[in-house]
């Protein structure tokens, strides 16, 4: 795009936020009902005293003990919830229900496939409707779904199941996401992200260990498998609740925070140049994400990535098992996958947010994952320690999908298109969790070894599409640079929280 192009995009988006507004000229957007609800808020409240620095810091801690908690929550109940088919599978779940190696495999996919479907519906429901009580109402759902599992002891009972817990759980990482950039800087926003998602660890290492506890149980008429169902279905409704009570909707609606704070938090994210929340669905918003290049890399980094992660997390226990473990070993066995991935999320979205580098931290986290390929893929059959190492690696690879979270969360402006992106990027999680399992077929058990080969090449060509990413945000940025030293750009007051777009806004600078 030409500078002269450029120029008129900069008018057009003036228009459309302050019909006067000449390009060079500083002036404050006019009332509008499209603007960002955070603007109307600023202007309808009375001025309060600057935020200083030991406040800014009180107030990040006050957000923090009362939203992360309860996110963290959502999140390892969400992969706990539908992993525990994965731990009923070595507890008896295939005997009692009369199903085939094959038939497990089509439940992980099932999962994703109406995961999928209900991405774009929850993407538009959460922005027409309060996002934490929509986000609650959907964990109370799907922990009514699990519970109900338990009396699921056939083919039939188990699709329907996985049908409807994938339906209410694509709710929760969109609504999240949404969340995060509601409260955070772009800056604290990676490592919050990693924060809740390390609940994928927490939830391998809790599953694992409710696994092992309940297997010394014995029982034909209850078996062990269907009370760990009824067990974290109830705590999943009992957080599903909790959600809706007590994580605020917004900022602007905020009963923990005083008025002065409420300002302050919204202020604080001015920079952030991604606004807080619109209730209006713009279909241009909608076109803008899916002719931008930067969403089709994403979408391609995120199913890459997720080929071997979906995998890992359907059929990791099968794995470990095909070492020669027995099942409550099996079950022991996985808690260092649990730490493993915990570790490796924190370290990631640390670094990301300390020296903003989310596209280098996902080729490095990526690395891991391809050594844990090799390792799998190679080694004999009698070095279990290797394998099993091998193993442990793999569960690095989970930890690019809150570095992608954030990057996201940072780099897309208005509130259509970011609840646009955030429905792709899901479709596009599921897609790669489809494809990873069916890599596992019968004809190549035990080893899988074909399945094992693909975690290596798919993890490459994340890293490679990784750094193409990074370089275009690097020339895109420099090209904005550029029009701003030719004083080409204008300055629009409160442009911020007009809901205009990362690309429709020059003055955007997007995060590496």
């Amino acid at each position: 795009m030409n500078t002269s192009d450029d120029k008129k995009d900069i008018e057009a988006s003036a228009r459309d936020s302050s019909p006067d507004h000449a390009v060079g000229e500083v002036k404050n957007i006019k009332h509008n009902k499209n603007q960002d609800a955070a603007l109307d808020f600023l202007r309808s409240e009375a001025e309060v005293r600057p935020m200083s620095p030991a406040d800014e810091k009180r107030l990040l801690r006050k957000i923090d003990w009362r939203v992360i908690p309860l996110m963290f929550g959502c999140y390892t109940l969400q992969y706990l919830d539908k992993t525990l088919i994965n731990y009923a599978n070595v507890m008896g779940l295939q005997e009692d229900a009369n199903i085939t190696g094959g038939q497990f495999s089509l439940l992980a996919m099932i999962f994703h496939v109406s995961y999928l479907g209900c991405e774009f519906p929850h993407a538009y429901g959460m922005q027409a409707l309060p996002t934490a009580k929509y986000l609650g109402a959907m964990v109370c759902f799907w922990g009514l779904i699990v519970c109900v599992t338990c009396a699921a002891k056939n083919w039939a009972g188990l699709v329907t199941t996985r049908v409807l817990l994938g339906v209410f759980e694509s709710a929760v990482a969109p609504s999240l996401m949404l969340i995060t950039t509601m409260w955070y800087k772009r800056s604290e926003q990676p490592y919050r992200v990693g924060i809740w998602y390390i609940g994928v660890g927490v939830g391998t290492m809790g599953g694992s260990l409710m696994s092992f506890g309940f297997q010394h149980y014995d029982s034909s008429t209850f078996t062990s498998w269907q009370i760990l169902f009824l067990v974290v279905g109830l705590i999943t409704i009992s957080v599903g609740a909790l959600v809706i009570f007590f994580l605020p909707d917004s900022p602007m609606r905020c009963k923990f925070l005083t008025h002065e704070e409420k300002v302050w938090t919204i202020e604080r994210l001015r920079a952030n140049q991604t606004g807080i929340e619109n209730k209006t669905v713009k279909p241009e918003q909608i076109l803008e994400c899916f002719m931008d290049p930067q969403t089709w890399l994403l979408s391609l980094i995120m199913i890459s990535a997720n080929v071997p992660n979906g995998a890992v997390s359907s059929y990791q226990a099968t794995i470990i098992k095909g070492f020669g473990y027995d099942s409550k070993t099996v079950a022991l066995l996985q808690l260092p996958s649990g730490a493993v991935a915990i570790v490796s999320v924190l370290i990631a979205t640390w670094l990301a947010g300390r020296y903003e580098q989310r596209g280098l931290n996902v080729v490095a986290i990526l690395c891991p994952g391809i050594l844990g390929g090799c390792l799998l893929s190679f080694l004999p059959d009698d070095n279990k320690v290797g394998l099993l190492i091998g193993n442990y690696l793999t569960n690095c690879i989970g930890s690019t999908i809150p570095l992608l979270y954030s990057w996201v969360g940072a780099n897309y402006a208005g509130h259509t298109k970011k609840t646009t992106m955030n429905a792709t990027l899901l479709i596009s999680f599921c897609l790669g969790n489809i494809i990873g399992p069916l890599t596992f077929t019968e004809q190549s058990a035990p080893d899988y070894i074909p399945a094992k080969i693909t975690i290596v090449v798919t993890c490459a060509f994340a890293a490679v599409l990784a750094l193409i990413l990074r370089c275009y945000y690097m020339w895109e940025n420099k090209r904005r640079d550029n029009m701003a030293d030719q004083g080409v750009l204008g300055h629009l007051q409160d442009i911020e929280f007009a809901d205009v777009t990362d690309r429709k806004n020059k003055e955007f600078r997007y995060r590496l």
